[in-house]
């Protein structure tokens, strides 16, 4: 049998071409072709309907002499740094907990996890309702305290963090990867260290926590591609208001699709990408060069 200088046979090359190819196919349907059209059609003034026509860069040099535009990329990081260094470590946290197996932990893992299977539109309607300034829970519980009510989501000084607020405390997917990751740690390792009269908390710090560095890394990367392109439940509590406070490059980005200036979306979604993919590259890098387990596979 033939086998080329990488010691794989013809054979075996069609066989692995096969099967990338549906993949491939996928990719390239759904990735790199719209990459590419907004990447051109950024550059065009266009309607959707109308002939394209082209004009450089001026979508670009219009969009950042925008404030609301400006305003708009530093929400989207906050929403990245909010979901990726406060969620990831509230998941931490609680997988840490339910890995001990207190009492009805099975309970806890599932109902923390429950928010995950519900629709995203039924929870933005259910916070809303929750941030209503005249009937809402939250208005309530300050009253019973005494305490005066606010219009938490009409205010340009709270409405980003409580939109922000009601996001980040659905931790129940990156809580059931990060516990995954405990579950696989040897009972050995515990057990020697129980031996050696380790703590629970010198445990967690000098086992637990370096043996899932990888899993927390990969868990806060997702958490910050996820803000980066947040856009539902803002868009339905607050639609980027009030005065732009809570908006984003996708709640932007459609409103820009609504008007029939596509070459501006395309330019915004241009924008996000890019951002995006610069941010994740970077958080990943650096976190990779703290990461105990990375170095030691080196």
């Amino acid at each position: 049998m033939r086998r080329d200088g990488s010691g794989v046979s013809g054979r075996h090359r069609l066989g692995i071409g096969i099967f990338l190819a549906p993949v491939l196919i996928l990719y390239v349907a759904f990735f790199l072709y719209p990459l590419v059209f907004i990447s051109i059609t950024s550059l065009m003034e266009w309607t959707g309907i109308s002939k394209a026509q082209f004009i450089g860069f001026e979508n670009y040099k219009k969009l950042f002499s925008d404030s609301t535009f400006i305003m708009g990329i530093r929400n989207n990081f906050i929403w990245a740094f909010a979901s990726g260094f406060i969620q990831i470590p509230l998941a931490t946290l609680v997988a840490l907990i339910l890995a001990r197996k207190p009492p009805l932990w099975k309970f806890l893992r599932t109902l923390y996890f429950l928010p995950n299977v519900i629709s995203a539109v039924a929870l933005a309607m259910l916070w809303k309702a929750i941030y209503n300034p005249a009937y809402g829970l939250l208005n309530g519980l300050l009253s019973l305290l005494g305490l005066p009510g606010h219009n938490w989501l009409g205010d340009t000084a709270t409405a980003l963090t409580a939109v922000i607020a009601q996001s980040v405390l659905y931790i129940g997917y990156f809580m059931i990867i990060i516990l995954a990751a405990i579950t696989n740690i040897p009972d050995s390792l515990y057990e020697a260290a129980e031996i050696d009269g380790a703590s629970v908390v010198q445990q967690t710090f000098r086992i637990t926590l370096p043996m899932i560095s990888g899993t927390l890394v990969t868990s806060i990367t997702l958490a910050m591609a996820y803000g980066m392109r947040h856009f539902e439940a803002t868009f339905l509590m607050t639609g980027g208001g009030p005065a732009y406070a809570t908006t984003t490059m996708g709640i932007q980005l459609y409103n820009k699709m609504d008007a029939f200036r596509y070459g501006e979306a395309s330019a915004i979604g241009a924008i996000l990408i890019l951002l995006g993919t610069v941010l994740i590259v970077l958080i990943r890098s650096l976190l990779s060069k703290n990461d105990p387990m990375a170095e030691a596979a080196q």
